[in-house]
Formats: C-alpha cells, structure tokens, sequence
C-alpha cells in the first residue's frame, strides 16, 4: 500500500467513510447490488452468481464460476490499484484450509501469537474452562486492570470460530470495568484451556440447506443481579454458522419468561439469515426449525394466552405467520447449552461430539488454499 493512500485512508477520521462511497459506487457500476441485511455485502445481479464480501480495503470474492471471479478483479483493477492475493488462506485473523471433503477455518496463528503474548505458551493445559464457581464481585481489585482487558479483548476474536468459549468470554466481559483478582485467574483458566486446543476449528461440509437453530437460557444464572443469560446456535444444514451468548436486559421473574425472550432473540437471528440466504439467491427447502427444551416457552410461541412484552411476540407472529416452526428437544441434547452455562467434562465432550469441531491435522504446516475441484473459488483482494 502506497504511503499517500494509507495516511489517506488510515489517518482520517471520515476516509474511511469517503473511500467505501467510492468502491460502493463502482461495485455498483459493475452490475453489483448492496445486500440489505449487510452493508459490507455485494452480489453481482446476472444468471451467474459473484459474492463481494468487503472489509475496509480488503476485500473477498466468491462464486461458482472462478472466471467470472478474476474477471470482476480484473475490471476493479481498472478502476483501483489491486493486489490479486489468490485463493483465500489468511483473513482478519482467520485461517483458511480446504480440501475435497469440505473447508476448515480456525485461529491457529492468532491464538498461538495471543498465548505468547500473554506469556502461557508454557501453562498446562486444562480441561474446564471456569469450573464450578461462578464470577462475582467479590476480592481484590486489579491494581492495574489493562492486561485483564487485553486478554478478555483477545478472546472475543477468538469467539468467531469458538463456539465452547462464548460463555466463559461472554462472562468475563462483564467485569472489565473493574476486574478482581479471581477474574483474571479466570481469563488465565481459559487461557490454559485453549492451550490444550490449540488446533481446534469449524468444519464446513456440503449437504443439505436445511436452516435450524438452539434456544437456551440460564435463568436468573447471575448470581449479582439476577438476570438471566441467553444463548444461541444456528446451523445451515450440518455446519455451525452462528451463535451468541448475552445477558438478558432486565430480571425474567419465571423460566417461561427468560425461555421466551431467548427464542425472540433466535427468531431474530434466523430472520437475518433467511435474508442474507435470499440475498445469495439460496432458497430454503422447508421451514427454519426453532428447537427449545421449555415446553411452556414453545405454547406460549404460539398461544397468545399469557402477557408478556410486546417486543417479545415477534416470535409468535412468525410462527402464526407459518415463517417458522418451534418444536421440543431434551435438556440433555440442547446444544445452546454450551453459550449459557458452565458445562461439566462429561457433558462439554459430549456436547462438543454433536458440532462440526474438529481438530487441525497439520497445524504445523502454512496453510495455502487451493481452488476447489468444483471450479468455485474465493479470492482475496487488497486494494492498494
């Protein structure tokens, strides 16, 4: 990157804004639509599919048809100076590895350069990530709390492809204010539990397009202010695509209540990803499937007998809409279960059995990508 354009587009506080109002109006040149749902989102309108994923300067392009991809980088280095970086290995932290069963995306490199910096490259390696006492506001204050919030703000990048930490992190972000000793133990322990991980990813394999999701929640789990913690996961068929952990707003006085705020979150979640799917042209073979193990939460779904905030009833009108069915599963095979609460060994293993984790095989090596033999591609692009 040129000198001139890096203090240009780094050093401004609206360049930012100045330089995706350029690329946003020669994408749309080029026959591109801006997706709805996402901002950073472009998709080419024509019989062939071309996918413009956009960060700041970098930028991802995908399809079906790896002609049609270099032909599009090739019109917007007419326009720009680019860098074509080849099939994509290496995004925003992310590590990308691809072979004929499917595409494994893990942090290896960044989780490896976070432990050394936070010198525990060396700890031992443990197998639970906060064990059985919970976080409060007990003990002593942290003298000088900037480690702790550096270690927490390292992990939340972590989340994007560690579903089995979004509890843990999601639990000591609540103290980065005014973080205790026992808490920076805490972040210590799940620092030594990824120490034992290190390799660990998602695994995405082809199948069916069948959208799903996991609704759980931890009621009344704080043991501070007792408000409830509710989770998710949402699945495209048998690969892992979104989750969340969060503490709910405000004090649900019953179970039924907190379930029901948690499936209005999801359902919210599902809808944003059945028009991210439209947008990608990628019709739905049946209805989303809104699995919850709280029988009073799912009649309440769809039985407008009983008062609760209006906000909350989205849920109910899209399944009234018939937009989305709820249905039952057991408490033991809840895989939301893994965003809401600490989990014993046994039930963490076998949780973690049930999702598309998987473990690198060859973490020692550089990963390169490698066009797939389908001849789909996604390329990488630096605007220089």
């Amino acid at each position: 990157m040129c000198a001139n354009f890096k203090k240009s587009l780094y050093g401004l506080k609206q360049a930012p804004r100045a330089w995706f109002e350029k690329l946003f109006q020669a994408l749309q040149d080029l026959g591109f639509h801006q997706s709805s749902s996402d901002a950073s989102l472009f998709v080419l309108n024509g019989p062939q599919l071309v996918i413009v994923l956009v960060y700041v300067d970098d930028i991802l392009v995908t399809g079906p048809n790896s002609h049609l991809c270099h032909q599009f980088i090739q019109q917007l280095s007419n326009r720009f100076p680019v860098k074509d970086l080849g099939p994509l290995s290496y995004f925003m932290g992310l590590e990308v590895q691809r072979s004929s069963k499917g595409i494994f995306i893990h942090q290896t490199k960044y989780l490896l350069d976070l432990l050394q910096r936070t010198n525990m490259q060396g700890a031992k390696p443990c197998c639970i990530l906060l064990g059985s006492h919970k976080q409060d506001h007990i003990g002593y204050l942290l003298p000088n709390p900037t480690e702790y919030r550096s270690i927490v703000g390292g992990l939340q990048y972590l989340t994007w492809t560690r579903l089995d930490l979004a509890f843990a992190v999601n639990q000591l972000c609540q103290f980065m204010h005014s973080p205790r000793e026992q808490h920076f133990q805490a972040a210590k322990r799940v620092l030594r539990f990824l120490k034992g991980s290190v390799s660990q990813g998602l695994w995405f394999t082809k199948g069916h397009v069948d959208l799903s999701a996991y609704s759980d929640v931890d009621w009344a789990g704080s043991t501070f202010d007792r408000r409830s913690t509710s989770g998710y996961c949402v699945f495209l068929g048998p690969n892992l695509i979104s989750w969340n952990a969060k503490k709910q707003s405000t004090v649900a006085r019953s179970s039924t209540e907190a379930e029901y705020r948690s499936l209005a979150y999801t359902a919210a979640e599902l809808t944003w990803v059945c028009k991210i799917l439209r947008d990608l042209h990628c019709p739905l073979p049946k209805l989303p499937t809104l699995w919850c193990d709280n029988i009073s939460a799912i009649f309440l779904a769809s039985n407008p007998v009983w008062h609760v905030e209006i906000d909350y009833h989205y849920i109910r009108e899209l399944v009234l809409a018939n937009l989305l069915k709820v249905q039952f599963v057991c408490s033991a095979d809840q895989l939301a279960d893994f965003p809401t609460k600490s989990l014993s060994k046994n039930q963490f293993q076998y949780l973690c059995s049930k999702l598309p984790i998987r473990i690198n095989s060859d973490s020692s090596s550089r990963l390169r990508g490698c066009i797939k033999e389908d001849n789909k591609s996604s390329i990488s692009v630096d605007v220089k």
